[in-house]
């Protein structure tokens, strides 16, 4: 066997064995390269790997690849997970590459594809158990216990009627019992709980948790059936996003995964980084308005990042609040108001009482009581404009219809730093004569 040939087998090896790890190490690598290796792999190990994709480099695999194997490869996966990796791609290389894939998978596909970002119909499932109202028990029995053997999933069972409209739902309990000649329609359940296909998701994890259920049918405008949320994949979908959303607090690509490559990670985080950069120029613009009250009273200085970062720290805690209350939907138009003067009521607590403490700690270290008093009116202020701004920040872009997570922690670091140099040294000002 030449080298070549071993080296090849060793490579069909490894990401036959943990195809997960393999995807990895692919997705470190120039896209290029990755798809010279999936070129030399089965079909079937291509397929595997591409399930363990981030959806955006397998969409720029694509453009190397050529869509003979990416047809193969389609047709190999599940049509929700393709219609993920499609959407991330052009319109017209879309449809080129739907035309290669089985006339099914590329149907179901572009119904996935047709609803909005954040919709029930982008998260379901096409494969769902159904059986006509008018099937018979025995015969239903006989096709569960087929499917059972197959090893396919099964979750609910649901009944349908002649315009495939959803009827009810079936407890195999009830299912065992029945007469074989008996027909569904009249042991199955009618109250069924479903969702419409443009139901926000964030809605339908709602539901499902109150609820407790496992699955739930989507069906269209016309009460007709079209596929299935599963819980665990509402959930794994619902922590996707709220991991996105605390890489997008903090300037970094929701899309950023920890092994994507270099470029696409330096693309993600430098423009932000240029916006902290800019928002620190204006921090150092407050100090250099008062440079000449730092010179004569120098103490003032080391106060700065105390006041300062302990308004961060306690703004991020009214933003994380009020953020998991956006997505929970506990934040209705008509208590908005409310909760902001909850979290400024916080903040007067809080200022209050770590004011105190801070000005103590000051007055004792220095011995002037008048420092004391000075840090602790800059800790109050800028405590009291941390919880208001943290509230007011994801509420206000919310309002505007922006990812109220979107660089949300730099908005709000650069107004308590702002805030807490201006608040700090203007009381500097005040009590100079004192200090």
């Amino acid at each position: 066997m030449s080298t070549r040939s071993a080296l090849a087998n060793l490579v069909k090896q490894f990401v036959g064995e943990d195809p997960a790890r393999a995807a990895h190490y692919l997705e470190s690598l120039p896209e290029a390269d990755a798809a010279k290796v999936l070129g030399a792999l089965s079909h079937t190990l291509s397929a595997e790997v591409f399930r363990c994709f981030e959806a955006r480099f397998a969409a720029g695999l694509l453009k190397e690849m050529g869509p003979e194997l990416f047809g193969a490869v389609a047709s190999r996966l599940d049509s929700q997970q393709a219609a993920e990796i499609l959407r991330h791609l052009p319109e017209d290389r879309r449809g080129d590459l739907l035309d290669r894939i089985p006339e099914k998978a590329r149907e179901q596909m572009r119904e996935i594809l047709t609803y909005p970002e954040n919709s029930a119909g982008r998260i379901m499932v096409p494969d769902f158990l159904a059986f006509h109202s008018d099937a018979k028990v025995r015969s239903v029995i006989q096709k569960i216990r087929m499917i059972a053997r197959k090893g396919l999933p099964v979750s609910y069972a649901y009944v349908v009627d002649s315009e495939n409209k959803l009827a009810g739902v079936m407890n195999m309990r009830d299912l065992m019992l029945a007469s074989p000649d008996a027909v569904l329609e009249t042991m199955m359940r009618r109250e069924v709980f479903s969702v419409q296909a443009f139901t926000d998701r964030e809605e339908v994890a709602d539901q499902l948790s109150k609820r407790r259920y496992f699955a739930v049918p989507v069906v269209d405008p016309e009460n007709r059936l079209i596929g299935v949320i599963k819980a665990e994949h509402l959930i794994e979908d619902v922590q996707e996003e709220a991991t996105e959303d605390l890489q997008k607090m903090f300037g970094a690509g929701g899309s950023e995964r920890a092994f994507s490559p270099l470029g696409f990670s330096l693309a993600r985080r430098l423009p932000w980084l240029h916006v902290n950069l800019a928002t620190a120029f204006l921090a150092g613009a407050v100090v250099a308005l008062f440079s000449e009250i730092i010179g004569k009273i120098p103490v003032l200085a080391v106060y700065l990042p105390v006041v300062a970062g302990q308004g961060g720290n306690a703004g991020a805690q009214s933003l994380v609040v009020v953020i998991r209350g956006l997505v929970m939907r506990e934040i209705p138009p008509a208590k908005v108001r409310r909760l902001i003067l909850k979290e400024a009521g916080i903040g007067v607590l809080n200022g209050i009482l770590i004011g105190s403490v801070t000005g103590v700690a000051a007055w004792l270290w220095h011995g002037n009581p008048f420092l004391g008093l000075v840090v602790a009116l800059a800790m109050l202020v800028n405590l009291v404009i941390a919880g208001v701004t943290g509230a007011a920040i994801p509420l206000t872009m919310k309002a505007l219809r922006l990812d109220p997570a979107q660089c949300s922690n730099i908005i709000l670091t650069t107004f308590t730093d702002v805030m807490g140099f201006l608040a700090l040294l203007g009381f500097g000002v005040l009590f100079k004569d004192h200090l």
